[in-house]
């Protein structure tokens, strides 16, 4: 199993390493985690063999996603032993315990303080106030050029195939004073580009009913368009993601076509058969998302929007295929993910009928992501001869590999530049794009524009 994601924290006696699973708002909650550790004496270490106990954040969304994490606890207790196991997963304890019995303590999704206490429980810190130091922005898992900006813990959807409300509960947004101010030290510290997710991005601030905070002594409203706005304002590139497609996410566009944020929305739209979408609890009116897609083009040309979308969700018909596709005909969308419908424990839609056989599922889900390929390359060709700024996200020995502004890390596509061996990470250049296909583009090193 690939050593991604896995890290460690230590002092003379108390070293303890880290493996990270699942999706970017669980890097989050690991970085969180680590940062507490690091603050009390813990240190990093690479390797299981150095390191006096190991602690798994897992993954519970999806059937791979168990999988994955249950073998990861596996892996963690014959190299090293001893095993504290969080996240999702950890609201199935059962489940672990009958596959992994000899595990220290389980905790769930979000536990930072219990994961904290189960590692005094089992490792005592040795903490030294001298010489232990935290950086302010925190420990963070990334590269230093970008950082995902958490505002948001819960969800106050009742989705049919989604259980993330019985793992982290409902809606609580941060302050956005308290987040503003995490941004500022992320921008301060070199990081290029804030990468916002939550479980739903665009519901911010309405538990606390868009109550007023203060950052830098200015007055800001908890609400989705003011953070956006304010963030903006930072020295830095902004996209957003895990955006529920409200009505009021209509505003921020104009601040994507202003160049303020960047003009990306990932929206996972999941389906477009209404029928479909009414199982699933979604919004169902098809024909509006296609209206507003186009008024936000008009708004903003150069919008970027990814999705994700389910295949063979129970009683989805030939006909309600045919009119997803016919929905992705019409959007246009840039960049497109889909999933074959996956029984979650605990999900509702597990108990609708229409199952759709698995055979049937994976034959529309090669089908939807084949047609999705032709409209991706298309889009993408459209850009051949453009000039664009990319960041570089890596050098390697035939060149440097990058993204565009329309290109989020780990998900989208990239911008492979030969011969550009002497950028460095995190480097902004601009380029000529010379060729795509349907994921990635290939580009030269622009020459400087000519000055007035």
């Amino acid at each position: 199993m690939p050593f991604s994601h896995r890290f460690s924290a230590m002092t003379q006696s108390s070293r303890i390493g880290f493996i990270s699973l699942g999706c970017p708002k669980a890097l989050v909650d690991s970085e969180q985690i680590m940062t507490k550790l690091r603050s009390e004496g813990y240190d990093l270490v690479p390797t299981y063999r150095d390191a006096d106990l190991v602690v798994v954040n897992t993954c519970g969304f999806i059937d791979a996603a168990v999988e994955e994490s249950l073998d990861a606890i596996g892996e963690a207790l014959r190299e090293n032993g001893k095993v504290i196991v969080t996240g999702c997963l950890g609201s199935r304890e059962e489940e672990i315990r009958a596959r992994h019995p000899q595990v220290l303590k389980i905790t769930g999704a979000h536990a930072y303080e219990a994961v904290v206490e189960a590692v005094h429980e089992h490792l005592p810190p040795a903490h030294d106030p001298f010489i232990d130091l935290v950086p302010p922005e925190g420990i963070k898992l990334t590269p230093r050029h970008y950082a995902y900006l958490k505002i948001s813990e819960g969800c106050n959807h009742r989705c049919t195939f989604c259980i993330i409300p019985s793992l982290r509960g409902d809606l609580v947004s941060r302050p956005v004073g308290e987040v503003l101010q995490e941004a500022e030290r992320l921008v301060t510290a070199g990081v290029k580009e804030l990468l916002v997710v939550s479980q739903d991005t665009s519901a911010y601030g309405v538990d606390r009913r868009y109550r007023t905070d203060f950052w830098n002594g200015r007055p800001v409203k908890t609400r989705f368009y003011e953070l956006a706005q304010a963030l903006g304002s930072m020295d830095a590139w902004v996209r957003l993601h895990y955006v529920y497609p409200y009505p009021h996410v209509d505003e921020v566009i104009p601040l994507m076509a202003e160049g303020l944020i960047l003009p990306y929305l990932d929206i996972p739209f999941q389906h477009a058969s209404e029928h479909i979408l009414k199982a699933m609890k979604r919004p169902g009116d098809t024909s509006n998302i296609l209206a507003r897609i186009r008024k936000w083009r008009e708004i903003c040309p150069d919008l970027t929007i990814r999705s994700t979308f389910i295949a063979g969700f129970p009683g989805e018909t030939d006909e309600d295929f045919e009119e997803l596709l016919d929905f992705l005909d019409q959007a246009q969308l840039d960049r497109v993910g889909c999933f074959a419908y996956s029984p979650v424990e605990g999900a509702k839609a597990n108990e609708l009928p229409g199952a759709v056989p698995e055979e049937i599922k994976q034959e529309r889900l090669a089908r939807l992501m084949a047609f999705q390929e032709d409209i991706s390359a298309a889009r993408l060709a459209s850009r051949v001869g453009q000039r664009e700024t990319v960041v570089i996200d890596e050098v390697v020995e035939e060149g440097a590999v990058a993204r565009t502004r329309y290109d989020a890390p780990d998900i989208d596509g990239q911008v492979f530049i030969d011969g550009a061996t002497h950028l460095k990470v995190g480097d902004r250049v601009e380029v000529i794009i010379e060729e795509a296909d349907e994921h990635d583009l290939w580009a030269h090193l622009a020459e400087p524009l000519a000055t007035p």
